[in-house]
């Protein structure tokens, strides 16, 4: 037997070396893409590149609630988004929160993407205090945490709230600015 001719067996070996060597290649450059499309993916708003503001107009009042747009803008420089419910809370002083965060209404979830400069908003309602406190107190603005985000932002805007139960509830997260008083979201 010549030993410089391959075996049957060298030969087989030979070719699942190189089938071995193509299908990893391809799984390395299919994880490269891969890491490609998600770093390319657009990415959660953060609070350094959201601000959030309180579209106030005249509010639209309704059995006892003024409704008002809590906006959110993108002020970074690249897309970002948004999906769920604001937190909210009342607070005075030196940001002590008054009574529990708000409410929530019920509405569907939808992700909305944020261009540099755009905005989206929530619906904000803020409950007839007087109806409903036994003891009532004025709270010095709001609290928001944008959906998604730990980072609170304050907004002054005082009103009347309850020292131990909250008057305030808000909506899911919504494309586009809200307009005052329009409460349907």
């Amino acid at each position: 037997m010549d030993t410089r001719t391959p075996t049957r067996w060298q030969r087989h070996a030979t070719a699942a070396i190189a089938c071995w060597t193509v299908l990893a290649a391809t799984v390395l450059a299919c994880a490269a893409s891969a890491r490609g499309a998600t770093a390319s993916a657009t990415r959660t708003c953060s609070s350094a590149n959201t601000e959030v503001w309180l579209g106030l107009g005249l509010g639209g009042g309704t059995a006892g609630t003024y409704y008002y747009p809590l906006e959110f803008s993108n002020v970074g420089h690249r897309s970002c988004t948004l999906y769920g419910y604001p937190g909210v809370s009342a607070y005075h002083g030196a940001l002590k929160q008054i009574g529990p965060a708000a409410g929530r209404y019920l509405g569907a979830h939808v992700t909305v993407t944020l261009r540099p400069g755009a905005t989206a908003h929530a619906l904000l309602g803020v409950h007839d205090w007087g109806a409903i406190c036994s003891r009532s107190v004025t709270a010095d603005g709001l609290k928001v945490y944008a959906p998604g985000q730990s980072l609170a932002q304050e907004i002054p805007f005082p009103f009347g709230a309850c020292a131990h139960q909250s008057v305030l509830s808000v909506g899911p997260v919504r494309a586009g600015v809200g307009i005052p008083g329009y409460t349907t979201s």
